[in-house]
């Protein structure tokens, strides 16, 4: 109740700081008040004039300054340290060329500038259309690639050879013709030259999976590009915009299904449609249909190697008190055993967790908890730094041209929340939030062709974050930076604070720089499944039921309960409190473990 009084007196404050108060007001003679206001120049009496005539400038020299700008996009990036090269392990991992079932591949980052708009796009600063260049002998371009320019170039495509003996029917073909599905020429924005998009029209028993564009109306070459057949492609769909103006689009492009045993690869290109339409898109994937999908997938060396160069530090909040641990660690502390009916008699867990009951499904028969004395209980509660590991789990992702390798990292517990409702920054919110056994991860997403780091997943809560490598921070090396917040240790790339709510009301999610530095290279490999019985899964990992007790929080039914005895400013506040409230963290289970999470067999949410 202390709690629910101390939001309830911060609303209060709040409401009758934005209702006011009249003043005073001295009383006047009227006539005479009347009088002194007609003799009273008013302003209105005197012409303005401008003191100084301005300046004007002529459109082009508007257009030139503009040009001249330096945009991100003007500069390539590259990893902070040159990569060194994998060493020749007789498997397909950094090779540069990636076989997916008559039809060989290879990532092309080396582009010519096709088409550029200063204007639209991610924070009115356009986008830019290129082609792929240097495409080895005997490979085909498949597609265009675009990037909003706010970000600096970094991107890939795909190009294709044919290896298939098939000579009726090659894996590759020149499209029939073009149609053109867009023009800029009539389009009033800061553009160079104009774009004419055009969708290759696929023979029968083929499909085209990128766009050609060219600068002026006559239709490209046949030879310019080349359709892939059908049966290595696969389903398509709409991922990022990347620009967008007066009804036309463009979007990034990539598999619908993705996953651990989905085949659908990623081709690099992006999809340009004049009605806004996720389904149904012009445009395919490819697809894997090598019988031997993840020949491409770095071996355990290979991983070794991409955690000694990539791993990433995790920097606390400097007010932080709940630390990671390990697993073992917190095992071997004092966590109990719960089974359903047998409450009064919880079972010490072992070190391992080698009596923790396997697989099943979560029924909620069993559930972990801290100690049941006190001095062990917030003990274990605030972890141990000294002893986290991160705890790797490695799987291929786009039919196995990349390599997706998860980092959890384990809490004992989850810390209290706190929200900001307009200009009240921080208001307590008592036990909301708390938990026994938190789960937080960040993956890193790596190319198969060349090793290269391209993405980074930040999971935050119940969703998370995609973000380029060129949009990262990095502090030694290339091994990027991830912010965990206070109490709550979701992932962010940056610093500052984040609102989970609107309109300046929600919970916070508060990341800032501090000494406290976990560097995610002490790991432990628990999974890569396509590895088979190389790698021993540890037994906690198929433990399928909740890491933490069900808690119910009063303050949710308190401020409910308080509601409807305040007057109305303060009841619209606390209906914005509720309102961003999670139901999760009004009372919840403890998590689940890291494989019982959609995204270990499946993409990032």
């Amino acid at each position: 109740m202390g709690v629910i009084m101390r939001t309830i007196c911060a609303l209060f404050l709040l409401a009758t700081q934005s209702m006011g108060a009249p003043e005073a007001a001295s009383r006047m003679n009227i006539s005479e008040n009347i009088l002194s206001q007609k003799d009273e120049a008013l302003p209105i009496e005197t012409m303005f004039q401008v003191p100084t005539p301005m300046p004007t400038f002529p459109p082009s020299e508007n257009l030139l300054r503009q040009k001249d700008e330096a945009l991100p996009i003007d500069t390539i990036f590259h990893l902070p340290a040159p990569l060194s090269a994998f060493p020749p392990s007789g498997d397909g991992f950094a090779t540069g060329v990636i076989d997916l079932g008559e039809l060989q591949v290879t990532q092309i980052s080396a582009f010519n500038k096709v088409w550029s708009t200063r204007d639209g796009g991610l924070h009115n600063k356009g986008a830019t259309i290129f082609e792929p260049k240097n495409i080895p002998k005997g490979f085909y371009m498949l597609g265009s690639y675009s990037q909003p320019n706010n970000n600096a170039l970094y991107g890939w495509v795909l190009v294709a050879k044919d290896v298939s003996s098939n000579t009726t029917k090659p894996t590759l073909k020149q499209p029939s013709d073009y149609t053109l599905v867009w023009n800029t020429k009539s389009l009033n924005i800061n553009q160079e030259g104009h774009a004419y998009v055009w969708l290759p029209i696929a023979p029968n028993g083929y499909k085209a999976v990128g766009h050609v564009v060219t600068t002026t109306q006559y239709k490209p070459s046949l030879d310019k590009i080349r359709c892939v057949r059908e049966d290595l492609t696969d389903q398509s769909e709409q991922y990022s915009l990347i620009w967008s103006n007066n009804g036309f689009f463009v979007y990034d492009v990539r598999p619908s299904n993705r996953g651990v045993e989905t085949l659908g690869v990623r081709v690099g290109t992006f999809v340009a449609q004049t009605v806004e339409t996720t389904t149904n898109l012009s445009l395919s994937c490819l697809k894997n249909i090598n019988a031997q999908k993840t020949s491409s997938m770095p071996n355990l060396q290979e991983i070794d190697k991409l955690m000694k160069i990539y791993s990433p530090l995790l920097v606390l909040h400097p007010k932080e008190k709940f630390y990671p641990s390990s697993v073992n660690w917190f095992f071997s502390n004092g966590a109990l055993l719960y089974t359903k009916g047998q409450e009064s008699e919880p079972v010490k867990i072992e070190p391992k967790g080698t009596n923790l009951p396997q697989n099943g499904t979560n029924d909620g028969a069993y559930w972990i908890d801290l100690p049941i004395d006190g001095t062990n209980k917030g003990r274990v509660s605030y972890g141990d730094l000294n002893s986290s590991i991160s705890y790797v789990h490695v799987k291929p992702m786009y039919g196995g041209t990349f390599t997706d390798l998860a980092l959890w990292v384990f809490y004992p517990y989850n810390g209290p929340s706190s929200a900001k409702v307009k200009f009240i920054k921080n208001i307590k919110l008592g036990k909301i939030g708390e938990h026994v056994g938190d789960w937080e991860h960040v993956t890193l997403r790596v190319s198969n062709f060349n090793g290269e780091l391209w993405q980074m997943y930040f999971s935050q809560h119940n969703k998370g974050t995609w973000l380029d490598a060129s949009q990262l921070e990095y502090k030694v090396g290339n091994k990027p930076i991830v912010y965990s917040t206070l109490h709550g240790h979701a992932s962010y790339p940056h610093v500052g604070l984040t609102l989970l709510g609107k309109k300046g009301v929600g919970i916070k999610d508060d990341a800032e720089q501090s000494n406290f530095v976990f560097n995610l290279a002490a790991y432990e490999l628990i999974s890569a499944e396509y590895l088979r019985y190389v790698v021993i899964e540890p037994p906690w990992l198929n433990f399928k039921r909740h890491w933490g007790p069900r808690i119910d929080y009063d303050l949710y039914k308190g401020l409910k309960n308080m509601r409807h005895i305040l007057p109305r400013p303060l009841k619209s506040l606390i209906d914005k409190i509720i309102e961003v409230l999670p139901k999760e963290v009004l009372g919840e289970d403890g998590p689940t473990g890291p494989k019982e999470k959609s995204n270990w067999s499946g993409d990032e949410v």
